[in-house]
């Protein structure tokens, strides 16, 4: 960790007048355009598609007095002094090129709102992370409310950023989850303390390489104060931390499923304890909670607690509210979420396991498993996946584009185990599924859907896809 005072390189931006074409429609491109036009700049969106969704928002815009340019997302237009452009607008893209050629800066929504901030701006705690972002952050506001703290889960999560900073609702701090997209273009933001849950190689069709995609990671340690926050069983969440600029007296903190050492979070005989944020954590520990309190208390889930609990115990809160919040939280749908019983046999739906990171962490949570698996591999390759898990499979359906990449691995690490592959990709085909898993699993296994793939080959996203599952599960139910 740099051991010098990081400048935040945030200096108030005077809009007036200026130039600025936003990227992107959407989520985040909408809010931008409005705020930028609200502060007096000159804005053109820039827009790929032109369907009818687009046409119904660049209308919205356009009676503000909005440019927007839909079709032709490539060119720059001209007299541009800034771009602001939506998380998921690729580095490659002419815009950019055109952009680095001109000397234009590149901002993302999330450093814009960064930059928009009052001046007694709530403080943001953040979290990243291949997998488990969504859960903690979720998890973290749980906490932070139980401390009586205002306080909201925003950023990629769904809430924008920018609705969350210049809105009218005041908060004492502020639990972000950013993605990698969003970090790339986020080159000022510096959080209180922030968190890189784990590292697996996902999106490198966007990033590159996987050394880019941990780069992009690892800024959300640029300038912390409080704490950094990693995976003492992933070690190159540990290696950003080491590589970071931080503010002085900033510490690495690590958690871990084993006993936590000195500057640790972790669990002993089925508790959460603190050795980081404790006097004297040589010799003491603080007890948080005990795994009872995390639903569902799955490995992956436990660790995604830890985490969650150093952010709020960096941020002064006690003990008692890290228990109360994790009390209360329930994950959203489609996480490791029990959809019934039959028949002895559990029914879990994870279609939130869009990679085979978490999947394995899926996997790892039961002993004897009926997997559904399958989808759009986005690149993936299953050998460690399915050598890490063979021991805990009972059968295999496989569905979905690349579901041949799943079974070709099967054969080289798991050859005993049944597979059923299901040459269909039509929507139909996750009851079938489900109905293959069921006449395969025996009383005490888990009929898992953890499919280790994107979902836009069969469903329009994985919450489709969970409720298919669901659905067929309960069809077959009654």
């Amino acid at each position: 960790m740099g051991s010098g005072k990081v400048t935040t390189g945030s200096a108030p931006y005077d809009f007036q007048g200026k130039h600025v074409t936003v990227a992107g429609l959407g989520v985040s491109g909408v809010p931008a355009a409005k705020a930028l036009h609200a502060r007096g700049a000159i804005v053109t969106v820039v827009n790929d598609g032109d369907d009818a969704r687009a046409r119904e928002q660049a209308a919205g815009l356009q009676a503000l007095g909005v440019t927007v340019r839909l079709g032709d997302g490539a060119t720059l237009p001209e007299g541009t002094e800034l771009i602001v452009t939506a998380p998921g607008w690729q580095p490659g893209k002419p815009l950019f090129q055109a952009a680095a050629q001109a000397g234009v800066p590149v901002w993302g929504d999330v450093e814009l709102a960064w930059r928009l901030r009052g001046p007694d701006a709530a403080p943001w705690l953040a979290v990243t992370g291949t997998n488990g972002k969504t859960t903690t952050v979720q998890m973290l506001a749980s906490i932070l409310k139980a401390a009586g703290l205002r306080t909201a889960a925003v950023g990629n999560i769904g809430v924008s950023l920018l609705d969350a900073v210049l809105g009218e609702e005041t908060y004492d701090v502020l639990a972000v989850e950013l993605s990698s997209y969003q970090l790339h273009w986020a080159p000022s933001l510096r959080a209180h303390s922030a968190a890189v849950l784990n590292l697996a190689p996902d999106h490198l069709d966007w990033h590159g390489s996987m050394e880019a995609y941990a780069a992009d990671k690892g800024r959300i340690y640029e300038g912390n104060k409080v704490a950094c926050v990693y995976n003492v069983a992933d070690k190159a969440t540990e290696d950003l931390v080491r590589e970071a600029d931080v503010e002085e007296g900033c510490r690495a903190v690590g958690f871990t499923l084993g006993t936590p050492g000195p500057s640790q979070l972790g669990v002993v005989e089925g508790i959460l304890v603190d050795r980081a944020f404790v006097e004297n954590r040589q010799k003491h520990a603080q007890e948080l909670a005990e795994v009872s309190d995390i639903h569902p208390p799955a490995p992956h889930n436990i660790a995604n607690a830890l985490a969650a609990a150093a952010l709020a115990r960096a941020f002064g809160v006690p003990a008692r509210a890290v228990r109360d919040g994790l009390r209360a939280f329930r994950p959203d749908a489609h996480r490791i979420e029990h959809v019934a019983d039959l028949d002895g046999v559990a029914y879990v739906d994870d279609s939130k396991a869009t990679n085979t990171h978490a999947a394995q962490a899926s996997l790892a949570a039961y002993e004897s498993i009926v997997w559904i698996a399958g989808g759009l591999a986005k690149g993936a390759t299953f050998d460690e996946l399915v050598a890490a898990s063979a021991q805990r499979l009972r059968a295999v359906v496989l569905i979905g584009a690349d579901r041949a990449l799943i079974r070709e691995a099967l054969a080289r690490h798991a050859p005993e185990v049944p597979v059923v592959d299901l040459d269909r990709t039509d929507t139909g085909a996750m009851l079938q599924a489900v109905t293959e898993a069921r006449r395969l699993a025996v009383a005490g296994d888990t009929v898992l859907l953890a499919p280790a793939c994107a979902s836009m080959d069969m469903f329009t996203n994985y919450n489709q896809r969970g409720d298919a599952f669901a659905t067929a599960v309960r069809e077959l139910r009654a």
